[in-house]
């Protein structure tokens, strides 16, 4: 179909139809497109969807001035030129600006650009190969698939049922990244990412941080010391972290004023506003899964090629979030690459290439899913950690490293630097499984780590690669070292 600008035309087939235009919904368009197929994609609410405005980059340009001037007072002759806290507007108008004052007219502009066709509205599936658009002057345009519907409609922040919620008026991740006012108090439900960033981001913003986790440690997903070195951090920065507790209910009497928190120890605990960060539940409970035989409000099982299970005819798929394998942005627009090639290739009448690593199948979901906390020290993971590892039935071997004593680029970087570094190698093959690390600046050792697990790197060809020194990157050396002194006993 020919491309008559970013809005699409009233009732009309296209060879592909997306739902959702977040990154993960506008990479399978350009995949897509690359393949020479015509696409409309459906969106409800702002082109770029939850990480653009709402999530990962809101939250990163609010975490970022404050780390900064937190990285600064740890540095000898540079403490010294810090002399007053983070200006929160300034951090505020930071923000705005990279969510485009929550404009999103060059995304939009982005989408025609490439040939895809936008149609603004609430999309719905309605019946195999059709999705019907309620458009926000009420009308409905009905839009029929040649080969394929994708659903990239994300998640939301699971809010739980409990008594006095609905009176607290609780802020989500939204209202989190949204906000330009500091509350005096804010209390944080959830050890996990979320509850982590948004602790560090809100406490050098001048709120005062309570952080109640239902664990032992923050992280509990992550090895187990990324969780003690950041929860040690944020109680040092002067969060009050309450561990192995859980919120049982909620008051708030007067809309303006305190809501008090109940916990399962019988204490109290007092904020101006309340932030749940306690997971996430798919965007499919009005997408019309019931014209097709699916349940309403369930994530979607797919498999590696992300075609949906258990629809006739196979020409559902389901990118990022709401498909439930790995709910990060980098990993859905991945996925997103993987159904717009395998969808070109079923047109073009090619075979699917889903072997292990193949083109057409999402390997990385399972043995190499990159993952960063952006806290302080920021944690970086990718592939197995020594606990999933071992459940796996794996034999392995574990090398640890401190990175505080042992890296002098760490010790460079940052005065009493606070890190540590864990490689988990297969014992059968030598071959790295996964890869931790703890510290500042250790997120942009991560691709190094995703790229040793996704290429299967032996450990034997790692020595050839030699970090440059004085940099964090002398880690892998020193991982490298260990190992071979613990051969040699």
């Amino acid at each position: 179909m020919k491309n008559v600008g970013p809005e699409a035309p009233a009732d009309a087939t296209y060879d592909v139809i997306v739902i959702g235009a977040g990154p993960i919904g506008q990479n399978v368009a350009a995949r897509a497109r690359a393949g020479g197929l015509s696409v409309a994609v459906v969106e409800r609410e702002l082109v770029g969807g939850e990480c653009s405005y709402w999530a990962c980059v809101p939250s990163k340009a609010m975490l970022r001035p404050v780390v900064a001037v937190a990285e600064a007072r740890r540095l000898d002759g540079a403490r010294e030129a810090v002399s007053g806290s983070v200006d929160a507007p300034g951090v505020f108008r930071r923000r705005d600006r990279y969510v485009s004052d929550w404009d999103d007219s060059g995304q939009a502009q982005a989408l025609g650009d490439m040939g895809a066709h936008l149609v603004r509205g609430h999309g719905r599936v309605d019946g195999p190969r059709r999705v019907s658009v309620a458009t926000p002057d009420e009308t409905i345009v009905l839009l029929a698939a040649v080969h394929a519907v994708v659903v990239c409609t994300g998640s939301r922040a699971a809010v739980p049922d409990m008594p006095g919620i609905a009176e607290a008026r609780v802020w989500t991740n939204r209202t989190a990244t949204d906000t330009s006012s500091v509350p005096a108090r804010l209390a944080i439900i959830g050890g996990g990412p979320v509850g982590v960033e948004m602790a560090t981001a809100w406490q050098g913003l001048g709120s005062a941080v309570t952080l109640i986790a239902r664990e032992a440690r923050v992280l509990p997903q992550f090895e187990e010391f990324a969780g003690d070195l950041v929860g040690a951090s944020l109680k040092d920065a002067g969060v009050d972290v309450r561990h192995n507790t859980t919120v049982t209910s909620m008051r708030r009497p007067s809309p303006s004023g305190p809501v008090t928190l109940l916990l399962d120890d019988h204490t109290e605990v007092e904020a101006d506003e309340v932030l749940v960060a306690v997971g996430r539940v798919p965007l499919t409970g009005d997408i019309g899964l019931n014209t097709i035989g699916l349940t309403p409000g369930s994530w979607l099982d797919v498999d590696d090629t992300c075609r949906v299970r258990g629809v006739e005819g196979g020409w559902l798929y389901a990118a990022g979030d709401v498909n439930h394998r790995a709910l990060l942005t980098h990993q859905g627009k991945y996925q997103a690459r993987i159904v717009g090639n395998a969808i070109a290739a079923q047109a073009a009448g090619r075979a699917l290439d889903t072997s292990l690593w193949g083109r057409h199948a999402a390997s990385a979901d399972i043995h190499a899913l990159p993952q960063v906390v952006f806290s302080d020290p920021e944690v970086a993971t990718v592939g197995l950690s020594a606990e999933q590892a071992r459940r796996d039935g794996r034999k392995i071997r574990v090398v640890d490293v401190d990175m505080s004593s042992a890296v002098m680029g760490a010790r460079l970087y940052a005065d009493d630097y606070q890190g540590q570094a864990r490689m988990v190698l297969d014992s059968a093959t030598d071959r790295v499984l996964g890869m931790t690390f703890v510290g500042s600046g250790v997120t942009e050792l991560l691709h190094s780590a995703t790229v040793a697990v996704a290429g299967q790197v032996p450990v034997s060809r790692l020595w050839h690669a030699v970090p440059p020194f004085p940099t964090i990157s002398e880690v892998w050396l020193r991982l490298l070292e260990t190992l071979q002194a613990g051969e040699q006993e």
